[in-house]
């Protein structure tokens, strides 16, 4: 066996292992480093570099079982015995998503546990689990944003062992896995990276820090090596690239082209759908065209836009960026468009922004949703909408997030109107740096406008077990209608393909002020999903022999042909009794 590490910073590279002593290592030409050492699994190590008597972890390490800061631990995953062998994927179109954090998902926090909750996401009609970043951080808690070491599985979820059961037992329950990765940035307090090599661009940065080197060859073959590895190696079928617009690349082929490309062949080799999904602030649908028309041909990509729309419609809040999206038209353009800023002018930014999405491409490339861990967790006090909305207004906002013309997002708890809130959590151990962020959270939100008194200290303990889910909820009360109302709304996206069409065709979306409120008629080919936010009964006129084939309130009425009269804050699917 041969361990190499890239180090063209260092002079001299040692491997240290414990009670076995250093072994010099060999420079072999472009900065690496290698050394014929036999490990078996379990074994730590790490290396020294130069002149300096600190260990420090292999950036390729697969296990950190102390830590980002202590010996790397070796890690063979190819020892695995996968059940997997029949798993042929899932494509993402006519796909549903579930985004969780394996921290706060269940009382033990870890991916072992989250096993016995595959059934509950197989009942809704999810296709997908897409895991916030698992990779290594400091601390026991944090969102996992804060990443140092990208090739490891946090030890405290359960360790890389530990992950490869959860995606084969995903597989199992016929679900794919969609793994959330960071490549624009490292965290503040482990990263031993720039020690290496020039990782990061000195002098040139993004929101969270020093950008990272996209300039150097080296630097992007340890982002595509860590995106196959996850594909390859822990048979993770898709990952979720993490705010795009970070990753400053003016080089012919883009960073993210070149990741597509490796993936499409990776899933020619392994012979499954492998997905890549870019969450972006751009608006610019060249990262989904394909390659052929000029594209970085990534799988699909977010789209905050429909978030926003959905979210004033339903909550009437209008402030920051949601100010644009007060705009009664912002939910029909949404629905019909993808985008609503596609060239138009950004009341929050200040200038124009975003272009539009042709026609030819599937809806199902946009991926939307109602709430979604940052939407929730960038608020002050990280509340969901299930605190502050009616259990009638929440039942809308289902209607309006799984009958979405493009591939749904449902963020954990958000089926039974968790009422735990999702708050920004971290728990770095050196009190500097926990006092620095603790008093950058608040300074943030105060600038803003938000009382301080309400944003929670990200340090403290209590924050994180705030964030947990409840499983005792969705058996009580309205929580469990609302549950029962996801379900439904997944059977339905699987019974009528109105539901999936990809197609960008024209269609009719209708908004009016009614009453103290709004109400839409959006299609959905031959469906039509008519909402009434207003404090009083809406009439719809009927298609042809339109029938109501789901509804949020008892109460709606109507007979073919006729009007169908939705009461105030509820929601209704109708069309032909069948496809």
């Amino acid at each position: 066996m041969t361990i190499d590490v890239w180090a063209p910073k260092a002079s001299r590279v040692r491997l240290r292992r414990p009670d076995t002593g250093d072994s010099e290592m060999m420079a072999s030409g472009d900065g690496w480093w290698r050394a014929p050492i036999d490990l078996t699994d379990g074994d730590e190590y790490g290396f020294v570099l130069g002149d300096s008597e600190q260990l420090r972890p292999d950036p390729r390490s697969r296990r950190q079982p102390r830590g980002v800061h202590e010996a790397s631990a070796f890690f063979d995953p190819g020892a695995y015995e996968w059940s997997d062998d029949t798993w042929t994927g899932r494509q993402l179109a006519g796909g549903l998503i579930y985004e969780l954090h394996i921290g706060t998902f269940t009382p033990e926090g870890t991916v072992d546990s989250a096993v016995a909750k595959l059934d509950h996401l197989a009942d809704l009609g999810v296709t997908h689990i897409e895991l916030l970043p698992v990779n290594g951080f400091n601390g026991v808690h944090n969102w996992g944003y804060d990443g140092v070491l990208w090739y490891t599985v946090h030890e405290a979820y359960g360790g890389p062992a530990a992950y490869q059961r959860f995606v084969d037992a995903a597989h199992g329950a016929g679900l794919a896995v969609i793994q959330d990765v960071v490549y624009n940035h490292l965290g503040p307090s482990g990263n031993y990276l720039p020690e290496f090599g020039p990782y990061l661009r000195e002098g040139s940065r993004n929101t969270w820090g020093d950008s990272v080197n996209l300039d150097a060859d080296p630097v992007r073959d340890y982002i595509v090596e860590n995106a196959m590895m996850w594909m390859r190696d822990y048979h993770v079928d898709g990952l979720r690239l993490d705010a795009v617009h970070a990753l400053l690349d003016d080089r012919p082929v883009h960073i993210l082209q070149q990741l597509a490309t490796a993936s499409d062949a990776l899933s020619a080799h392994v012979g499954r759908p492998l997905t890549l999904i870019a969450e972006s602030d751009m608006n610019d649908p060249k990262l989904i065209l394909p390659r052929e028309a000029g594209g970085y041909g990534l799988t699909a990509q977010w789209s905050d836009d429909y978030h926003h729309a959905v979210h004033v419609a339903v909550s009437g809040e209008s402030v920051g960026y949601y100010g644009d999206f007060d705009d009664l038209g912002a939910l029909p353009k949404v629905w019909t468009r993808g985008f609503f800023h596609d060239g138009t002018y950004s009341s929050f930014r200040g200038r124009d922004h975003g272009h539009p999405i042709p026609d030819e491409v599937p809806r199902w490339r946009l991926v939307t949703f109602a709430q979604d861990h940052d939407q929730i967790g960038n608020r002050a006090a990280g509340d969901r909408l299930s605190q502050t909305l009616s259990p009638a207004r929440l039942a809308v906002a289902a209607v309006l997030n799984l009958t979405t013309p493009y591939t749904p997002m449902l963020f954990m708890g958000e089926e039974w109107g968790a009422t735990t809130p999702w708050q920004f959590f971290t728990s770095h151990p050196e009190p500097e740096l926990g006092e620095a962020v603790r008093a950058g959270r608040t300074e943030e939100f105060a600038q803003m406008g938000w009382d301080e008194s309400v944003v929670p200290d990200p340090q403290d303990p209590a924050t994180f077990e705030r964030s947990r889910l409840d499983w005792s909820e969705p058996a009580e009360g309205e929580h469990a209608r609302l549950l029962a109302l996801h379900r439904a709304l997944g059977r339905l996206r699987r019974e009528r393909p109105e539901l999936t069409d990809p197609a960008f065709s024209p269609s009719d979306a209708e908004s009016w002020v009614a009453g103290e409120g709004r109400a839409y008629a959006l299609e959905r080919g031959a469906l039509r999903v008519l909402v009434n936010l207003s404090d009083g009964p809406v009439g719809f006129a009927a298609h042809g022999d339109d029938t109501v084939l789901l509804a949020t309130d008892a109460g709606v009425s109507g007979e073919p042909g006729g009007v169908f009269t939705l009461g105030p804050d509820s929601a209704a699917v109708v069309g032909p009794a069948s496809a």
